[in-house]
């Protein structure tokens, strides 16, 4: 099973979906594209503590994480 965790203001949200069902796998897409759209940074979770920037949806990506845009003052 795949994880997208979403990082907010109230903590996270985990989505964990089957990549091998079509149905989704095209949801997780939809997701990714949907958060990025809107300014999340997405990353791709490669050890403990370790990260790596993801530009497009990765369906073999065991757990991406998604930051939400800072907003400096």
């Amino acid at each position: 099973m795949a994880t997208q965790i979403v990082m907010d203001h109230t903590g996270d949200t985990r989505h964990i979906f089957d990549a091998m069902d079509e149905n989704a796998l095209s949801e997780a897409e939809g997701r990714f594209k949907e958060l990025t759209l809107v300014g999340y940074t997405a990353a791709l979770r490669t050890a403990p503590g370790k990260a790596e920037l993801m530009r497009t949806f990765d369906p073999t990506a065991e757990e991406t994480l998604f930051f939400p845009r800072l907003i400096g003052g």
